[in-house]
């Protein structure tokens, strides 16, 4: 199997571009059949944007983490794991807590709103922040759930 010419990755002969640094690689067959999807075709500071887009950011991080593609993308995987960890915050506010003090506060008269949903309010304005850094070119790491995602990224090696 031949390596990439830039960093020394390996990478098939069908391969045109490195799949680590995108490398355009002089020795490729074009007679080989690749196959291609509309997937390949999207670069990864789309698909790490995409991780963060509020209830649905978790199809975009789990097809991250699954692709083999984004193995040797630490910053994608990085974006897919916070992604991944805001989207969980958002799963325990709707499925715990809500549930749990949401009637406490509805029938307050002192607290006309649930305080859970204004957390997750504020979860949703987190994601299209995030979206937003993550697309401007921005590696922002958030308190918690960016510590979580180090720590996943280091045990997935």
């Amino acid at each position: 199997m031949p390596f990439c010419t830039q960093c020394g990755n390996q990478v098939s002969n069908a391969d045109m571009y490195c799949p680590r640094c995108g490398c355009l690689q002089p020795d490729a067959d074009p007679r080989v059949n690749r196959r291609t999807s509309v997937a390949d075709g999207i670069d990864d500071r789309t698909w790490s944007t995409l991780c963060y887009v509020p209830t649905l950011g978790w199809l975009a991080s789990v097809f991250v983490l699954a692709a083999a593609r984004f193995q040797g993308s630490r910053q994608a995987r990085f974006h897919a794991f916070q992604g991944l960890y805001l989207f969980v915050a958002a799963l325990i506010l709707d499925w715990g807590v809500d549930p749990l003090f949401g009637p406490l506060f509805g029938l307050s008269g002192r607290f006309p709103f649930n305080p859970a949903k204004l957390f997750h309010l504020a979860l949703f304005g987190i994601g299209i922040f995030m979206m937003i850094k993550t697309y401007t070119g921005h590696h922002l790491r958030l308190p918690v759930f960016g510590e979580l995602a180090d720590k996943s990224l280091a045990d997935h090696r």
